[in-house]
């Protein structure tokens, strides 16, 4: 069963559509006490970066979701879920984030090295490349195409942690993770085939968890 964290800024109705669709039997929570129950967890989002975490720790949530993590428990974050992974975020003036991965969240400088405008928010369409095409999380995919809404991009020096990247005048992480502590910067219940196959991997990895618990 994945857990969908709800703290009122997550994009919950279609990230719910898109596992019924898919078949993986999941619940809404905000509190620890319920979360817990969870195989897995889904971490939605979308907004402030700032107003994020300030809810997560009003409602114990950051805490839960750190222990969650350091005990090796699958973890997705979604879009803004997925920039509140990493150390901070410079939105808002600068912002601790969760610090599960190493990397910040700065803001699309708008002009590019070579003095070219270009639109912010990066929203639309854009191609993934995998960085890793044997990762678990990509199984049974093609590179293609997959839908973004975002400001702010995650720079990071660990590059082993960067799945997959698209490119908007520069580097985007576009899946990232550590263990089984993942994230996708773009909205993978809008993205079509390659975006529902990417949840329906990680119901995979929340079913395969379970299984090697149940056998030992």
């Amino acid at each position: 069963m994945i857990g969908i964290i709800d703290y009122g800024m997550g994009n919950l109705h279609s990230v719910s559509k898109a596992l019924e669709r898919l078949g993986l039997p999941y619940f809404l929570a905000s509190e620890p006490e319920k979360l817990i129950k969870a195989e897995g967890l889904i971490l939605p989002g979308v907004g402030s970066f700032r107003d994020a975490m300030t809810i997560l720790k009003d409602n114990r949530q950051d805490g839960f979701i750190k222990t969650w993590s350091k005990d090796g428990r699958p973890l997705l974050g979604i879009c803004l879920g997925m920039q509140l992974l990493f150390e901070g975020s410079e939105e808002n003036g600068n912002t601790e984030g969760l610090k599960l991965l190493s990397g910040y969240a700065k803001r699309f400088k708008g002009v590019s090295d070579e003095g070219v405008g270009y639109k912010v928010p990066h929203m639309g369409w854009n191609k993934l490349t995998f960085n890793q095409p044997n990762h678990q999380i990509l199984k049974g995919t093609e590179e293609g195409h997959v839908y973004f809404v975002h400001s702010y991009v995650v720079e990071t020096e660990k590059k082993d942690v960067v799945i997959a990247s698209s490119d908007y005048f520069g580097e985007v992480p576009a899946v990232v993770g550590q263990g089984l502590t993942m994230g996708a910067q773009f909205h993978p219940e809008k993205s079509g085939q390659l975006g529902l196959q990417v949840l329906e991997n990680f119901g995979k990895i929340v079913t395969g968890r379970r299984t090697i618990r149940e056998q030992i």
